[in-house]
């Protein structure tokens, strides 16, 4: 078993208008929980899309689980939680049961069908998450707080080793942003799941993750809240007093 589930060294990747992200190198232990933290447009999730294979790298490394990118093969060890909500159409006639099955069949060879195993496994995805009273409803009909949870639940019905989740939290309110990150606390904890997680709300995230990542297009910190919080760079760069609100850990 591979203990070091992400590495990239000197990753940079370019779009048109020139570099978006340019010497990016860390590494993610099994078990960690790692919020990635930036201003708009600082390349975080560039960053996440390019482990994922969606945007190329230009320069550089990565690897997942020992694996060098373009060759890792082994995606059903990830489960993605993309940006955008507007990805899912409302009136498409699909229940949450659904919607949550087609994460166990996009790993599937055809003929594609869900099986009696995988209906156990949905459900007992769905009391996890604590919305399987939604089993039977239209994702149409849910609120914003109950798609993500759903489509969280689309992301870790394959039992991912791997959970990146790409600002899931965007169009939910404090109290629901506070719920969903305190479940994929939860997750970390009790799957022992490592998670990814990007996210605008760095006064927030400091009280769940266990380490953080801060991108302005370069890697500006990596490390724990402990770590950031004790650094003068850090203290140079948001002051002592908005460096300890983002810590939560005094």
């Amino acid at each position: 078993m591979h203990d070091e589930i992400v590495s990239t060294k000197h990753l940079a990747c370019c779009y048109r208008e020139g570099k978006v992200l340019e010497d990016i190198s860390f590494q993610v232990q099994r078990g960690d929980y790692v919020g990635i933290v930036g201003p708009n447009g600082s390349g975080k999730s560039t960053l996440v899309k390019a482990l994922l294979g969606l945007v190329a790298i230009s320069d550089g490394s990565a690897m997942l689980f020992g694996s060098p990118l373009p060759e890792f093969k082994e995606w059903k060890k990830l489960g993605y939680l993309p940006q955008s909500l507007h990805l899912v159409n409302p009136v498409f006639p699909a229940t949450v049961h659904e919607t949550v099955g087609l994460g166990l069949l996009s790993h599937k060879r055809f003929p594609k069908r869900i099986n009696g195993k995988d209906k156990i496994k949905i459900d007992e995805t769905l009391k996890e998450l604590n919305i399987y009273d939604l089993k039977h409803k239209l994702i149409g009909e849910l609120s914003g707080g109950q798609l993500q949870r759903v489509l969280l639940a689309r992301a870790i019905v394959n039992d991912p080793e791997l959970l990146v989740l790409d600002e899931p939290t965007a169009a939910l309110d404090p109290e629901t942003r506070d719920r969903f990150y305190t479940m994929i606390g939860s997750l970390n904890q009790k799957r022992g799941v490592t998670v990814m997680l990007v996210t605008h709300d760095s006064g927030a995230i400091g009280r769940h993750a266990s380490k953080m990542l801060y991108l302005d297009k370069k890697m500006l910190f990596f490390g724990s809240f402990e770590q950031f919080c004790h650094s003068p760079e850090m203290s140079s760069l948001f002051g002592e007093h908005s460096q300890h609100l983002m810590c939560h850990r005094h």
